[in-house]
């Protein structure tokens, strides 16, 4: 579940904890992006990409349960430059859910440079941050969530609204297809998710953490500061049965103590289905949104911590935050983000 690193735990280990997840379209192609390892605490423990774990974009076709194709990234050893070597596989059909299965090499290339080859593009390397959300807004819908209350904002002053993140840095990884690849081309509804794991002493691998709607985390488990709620390694078709009821609950609740809609829990049971499965919704070959009309991927300027605060408050929560806060962070050609 996505993430930004605000807990000492996570600090140390920020190169497998999912920050975000991005879909939206680029120039005749569809764009996904994964950032990890934010350095929003502080100074981060280790820079870079960890070299014995695979970072992998996940897509389910059609409302698959899922997923058919699996875009597998990993890296190197940092070199004397801190630059990394890193290669893309892909996984189809079958294979696609398979931790033990090779795949196809795609490309090869470095850290800090663009590797391409057969319509498939990649850069990763450290970014400026364009996530945007003031954290003490946050804390209040965190503390309605946990106590079952009414989302108070009387003490809340959108007009003074500060960016937490403003020059913070990530690692970020960009995968750009193009729509004459037949495994995404346009009009197909695909679900995107991605995950991290972590080769382990038997030979196989872990999954770490695992991202799809943003906010999942710091809204819903915010307390949970060793993640080791199983959320971060079940599979998202997991989702509904084992926690579907338990987050409607939570989202009733809120609106209930709240008095933002008559049915608090058809309310709560609705926010629920739309959040699980945890995976990003996309047609390929349409504009990306993440907004209050309806969400269709998710561009890196989507004012997404604003949609889900106030999803879950059954009622709009001003963020105070436009996207040009955080303007300077953004690219409109690929890697569409700003190395640093």
């Amino acid at each position: 579940m996505s993430h930004h690193l605000d807990t000492p735990l996570a600090s140390q280990n920020g190169q497998l904890y999912l920050d975000d997840l991005y879909v939206f379209p680029g120039d005749g192609s569809t764009v996904l992006v994964m950032d990890v390892n934010s350095d929003v605490t502080g100074a981060r423990a280790e820079p870079g990409f960890h070299p014995e774990a695979r970072y992998e974009f996940k897509v389910h076709v059609d409302g698959a349960d899922f997923e058919d194709q699996t875009y597998r990234v990993s890296f190197g050893e940092a070199d004397a430059d801190g630059r990394q070597a890193f290669r893309l596989h892909f996984l189809g059909g079958d294979e696609a859910r398979e931790d033990l299965a090779t795949g196809a090499l795609v490309l090869e290339g470095r850290t800090g440079e663009t590797a391409s080859a057969a319509g498939t593009r990649v850069w990763a390397g450290r970014i400026a941050d364009s996530f945007y959300i003031d954290l003490s807004l946050l804390d209040i819908v965190n503390g309605a969530v946990a106590k079952g209350a009414a989302v108070d904002l009387s003490a809340w002053h959108p007009e003074e609204a500060k960016n937490s993140f403003a020059g913070t840095t990530v690692e970020s990884i960009v995968l750009e297809v193009s729509h004459e690849q037949p495994r995404l081309r346009p009009g197909t509804r695909v679900g995107v998710w991605c995950a991290t794991k972590l080769a382990t002493d038997a030979g196989g691998w872990r999954q770490i953490n695992r991202a799809g709607h943003p906010m999942m985390w710091p809204i819903f488990w915010p307390a949970d500061t060793d993640f080791s709620n199983p959320a971060n390694a079940r599979h998202p078709s997991q989702d509904w049965d084992t926690d579907g009821r338990h987050l409607a609950g939570e989202v009733a609740a809120v609106v209930a103590a709240s008095g933002t809609a008559d049915d608090p829990h058809a309310y709560g049971q609705a926010v629920a289905r739309e959040l699980y499965p945890d995976v990003l919704s996309y047609v390929v070959g349409t504009p990306a949104t993440y907004g209050f009309a309806g969400r269709n991927g998710r561009t890196r300027a989507d004012n997404a911590p604003e949609v889900m605060l106030s999803l879950v408050a059954g009622t709009a929560v001003p963020s105070g935050l436009k996207p040009s806060v955080a303007k300077d962070m953004r690219a409109s050609g690929f890697p569409y983000v700003v190395p640093v």
